[in-house]
């Protein structure tokens, strides 16, 4: 609705036939751009202006809009030709293109991240200056444009029509859903479009001159840069001999612009008689005008309406029109449209507004593409548009070689149901439910840090759930278990006799090299049991299935994730249909607290007092600590919050004090180390002195980092049969040792092939991928081994499974792994939460720490 220069040729008026007093016709009519499968607002206008005659097809300030310019006519049958005509032309256009025209001031679904304005110079300008009423002008009008060669009587008529402005606002009310969301108004169009500095009333004008005057002065202001950017809800035309309503919103029922012509030229046609009679004219107070604006756009045909030439006062919207048209009879019954309009106006008022219209489309299912099927419909004059497919096409098109969902033989037995599901809900229905999660997440303050961020963001969570088969899972709880109870014995004793060492299983170089090894470590002896949890990735290739990639045993992140994500899901996607044997993740906080229970000193007695010890909401994970803490029912504590007094910890807290037996420790040793107690005095030194007396317990325990070390993970196997004399039930990738010479070798022979990391990295830190490195990388990564070798390992790369993600607009594969929790305490239990983590795109790093996200994770028992 924001004029463009080819105005200035689209409405050249002939002289009427001789003899008529019939004023000639013209409307310009705007169209959203509709992508047929998402049903949402596409900036791809261009594309059907391409293909569309210029002399009718213009373009406007947003690329996802379409104007369509009648040739001028005399009779109203000849107008409704002429706008049927256009709109085949380019519902044709657009059918081919995969695309729809919709007719209606605004429609509901959109993404705003996609949209933009057309590319020229005059709109980047108009884009810089006025920002948002750019940006946010997605609505669509229609323009009706009636005959008169004398300007300075066109502004007369203009003055003069004022009046009549909410009775035709409200006929063509088809605006009422704003951004995804139901405004409250029949035409939120309209109030949109008042936010211009130009539009609305132009107050008093007397003449042509006084209106070009008054152009001038607001170009002088530079408000606007030329004459079109006039607005005003009916203006003499900037370009060609008429008089412009533009106040009306685009509708997609082709009579109701007819019947809106018809009014408007009748309108016209008897202001200009009392112009020429000299009859006087009284205009309507500027506030009692915007308040009936208002009332027509607040309730359209559904409410009542200021019937301003009979006074203030609220009537039927029905009873306005119908006095409006009845006192036009004569200059309807003049040009033969009495009948016509009378007829159309009934119709109007039996079938209701657009905007109620589509209201009711969305109360039959609650959903917004049934108003945008509508509006499409409508606008193709009845003929319905082809079955909305939500993101069908685009799971068609879906491929990955190695993906989960969507192998080559198509969605296996146990996903299908939820392929069903996301198809029935659609691209712009995901859309809304990410909206609700984000709600959510908010609210819950469910955030992580992202490396390089000052700040931190929402937990990213896609809405595709991952499942693991039965009989995988209990293959993994089996081989899980096992490789925790292996590291369990091997950290035991690395910090007692070191057998493993003695007995020649790994290289004492590799222990003591180890940036993991802790002095502190020694100090945990007491502790029978010093993993309580172990966060074990998992990764899942095409040819070979799951291997163990990584061991986390210091302190392992993400069980309150897994457990925000199955809860997300149950309540943004209640449609998705659960398995009947889906394992419950609300089981495992308890898991979690009889393994904490199991660490507690034996004087503790069977009720020991747990404490979840965090630095609190500056950690990235503070959300996770917090639930955890409520699900398990025990306090989460920062270091402030303990003090030790003779040998014994306490929590003081809330103005009680109460004794600790067990530290679940969510924060790094050297943040412990250094941490202040409740007295203002280091709280570190004091706490390992309690754990080495055995008044406390800290889960997991100091110095597990060694655990972690990438060159003890390739000795895994070895552990398993040494401490447990069994055979590995889980796969580990082939690693490589910088520190063994003949392997350094090997390593540097094929940087190009392999990943590389650092012993004492985590969270995807350092981390090189060969395949994917540049040349410049892999030198300063030559250089870097070459200087240390054994503070480096390679493992050979592993084709990551892929599992859907919805990027906004349809499903496309992402790199996945699988975190399990392991508990130890006077047993051995597998968490039924699991974190599967996401890369980012055209990434294999899915640490959520450097950009990845996560998913629910049904894990099937």
């Amino acid at each position: 609705m924001v004029d463009t220069p080819q105005d200035a040729t689209t409405l050249a008026l002939p002289d009427p036939k001789p003899g008529s007093n019939a004023l000639t016709l013209g409307v310009e009519e705007e169209f959203h751009v509709i992508d047929l499968e998402t049903r949402e607002l596409v900036p791809r206008a261009g594309e059907l202006l391409d293909r569309l005659p210029s002399d009718s097809f213009t373009a406007e300030l947003q690329r996802s809009v379409v104007e369509t310019n009648t040739a001028v006519t005399g009779t109203l049958d000849d107008l409704r030709e002429e706008i049927v005509r256009l709109r085949r032309l380019a519902v044709g256009v657009a059918d081919a293109a995969g695309l729809g025209i919709a007719a209606a001031g605004t429609v509901p679904l959109l993404n705003g991240d996609d949209l933009d304005i057309t590319p020229t110079a005059r709109f980047r300008h108009m884009l810089d200056e006025y920002q948002m009423l750019a940006r946010e002008q997605l609505i669509c009008g229609a323009q009706v444009h009636v005959g008169i060669d004398d300007r300075d009587l066109a502004v007369a008529v203009a003055q003069r029509v004022q009046p009549v402005l909410p009775s035709l606002l409200a006929l063509s009310a088809s605006s009422p859903y704003w951004m995804g969301q139901d405004s409250g108004y029949a035409s939120v169009r309209s109030l949109v479009w008042q936010r211009w500095p130009t539009a609305g009333d132009p107050g008093q004008v007397t003449s042509a001159a006084d209106h070009d005057a008054l152009v001038r002065e607001l170009i002088a202001t530079e408000t606007i840069s030329d004459p079109a950017m006039i607005y005003f809800d009916v203006r003499p035309s900037a370009h060609v001999p008429t008089v412009e309503l533009r106040i009306t919103d685009a509708s997609s029922d082709v009579e109701t612009v007819v019947l809106l012509a018809g009014l408007f030229r009748a309108v016209v046609r008897q202001e200009i008689d009392r112009v020429r009679a000299g009859t006087p004219y009284t205009p309507a107070r500027p506030p009692v005008l915007r308040a009936a604006l208002w009332r027509a756009a607040r309730s359209g045909l559904e409410g009542d309406l200021i019937d301003l030439p009979r006074g203030p006062k609220p009537v039927p919207a029905a009873e306005a029109l119908r006095r409006l048209t009845a006192g036009l009879r004569p200059y309807l019954e003049e040009t033969g449209d009495w009948d016509q309009v009378t007829h159309l106006l009934e119709r109007a008022l039996r079938q209701s507004s657009a905007a109620a219209r589509q209201r009711r489309a969305f109360t039959r299912r609650g959903r917004l593409a049934d108003v945008v099927d509508l509006v499409l419909a409508e606008t193709r004059g009845g003929e319905p548009v082809r079955e909305a497919s939500g993101p069908g096409a685009r799971l068609a098109d879906y491929a990955s070689a190695a993906d989960e969902m969507f192998p080559d033989t198509g969605p296996p037995a146990a996903y299908r149901e939820i392929v069903g599901a996301l198809d029935r809900l659609g691209a712009q229905e995901l859309r809304q439910r990410e909206q609700l999660r984000d709600e959510e997440q908010r609210a819950r303050g469910v955030t992580f840090s992202v490396a390089g961020e000052a700040s931190t963001r929402l937990f990213p969570f896609d809405l595709v759930p991952r499942l693991v088969a039965a009989d995988e899972w209990a293959t993994l709880r089996a081989g899980l278990t096992q490789r925790a109870r292996a590291l369990d014995a091997f950290l035991r004793d690395v910090y007692d006799e070191r057998w493993v060492v003695k007995d020649g299983i790994i290289p004492a170089w590799v222990v003591d090299g180890s940036p993991g090894l802790k002095p502190t470590g020694a100090l945990m002896r007491r502790q029978s049991t010093r993993v309580q949890v172990a966060g074990m990735d998992l990764v899942k290739d095409r040819q070979t299935g799951w291997h163990v990639l990584e061991d986390n045993l210091r302190v392992p992140s993400g069980i309150g994730y897994a457990i925000q994500n199955r809860r997300l899901t149950l309540s943004v996607l209640p449609e998705l249909p659960l398995p009947d044997n889906l394992l419950p993740v609300d089981d495992t906080p308890a898991m979690l607290r009889r393994a904490l229970v199991a660490a507690a000193p034996p004087a503790a007695g069977n009720d020991p007092s747990i404490v979840v010890l965090s630095r609190g909401p500056e950690d990235s994970a503070w959300f996770e600590h917090r639930l955890l803490a409520l699900e398990m029912g025990v306090p989460a504590a920062v270091s402030t919050d303990l003090q030790v007094e003779d040998g014994a910890v306490f929590l003081v807290q809330h103005g009680r004090r109460q004794r600790v037996d067990v530290i679940y420790l969510r924060m790094d040793e050297d943040e412990l180390l250094h941490a202040p107690g409740a007295d203002g005095m280091p709280l570190g030194w004091p706490i390992l002195s309690a754990v080495h007396t055995g008044r406390v317990a800290v889960a997991n325990a100091l110095g597990n980092g060694v655990g972690d070390d990438k060159a003890i993970y390739a000795y895994v196997p070895k552990f398993i049969e040494y401490y447990l004399s069994e055979k590995p039930l889980l796969a580990d990738v082939p690693t490589y040792l910088g520190g063994v010479p003949e392997q350094c070798e090997e390593i540097l022979g094929r940087l190009g092939e392999l990943v590389v990391k650092p012993v004492d990295g985590y969270g995807g830190d350092r981390v090189v991928i060969g395949p994917y490195a540049s040349d410049s990388e892999l030198t300063a990564l030559r250089r870097q081994i070459t200087a240390a070798p054994h503070r480096w390992i390679a493992q050979e790369v592993v084709s990551l499974s892929t599992h859907p993600v919805f990027d906004g607009h349809r499903l496309t594969p992402r790199h996945v792994d699988l975190r399990a929790f392991v508990f130890l305490g006077d047993g051995a239990e597998v968490g039924s939460a699991a974190l599967t983590r996401v890369a980012p795109e055209d990434s294999l790093i899915v640490n959520s720490s450097r950009g990845g996200g996560a998913k629910d994770t049904w894990l099937l028992g």
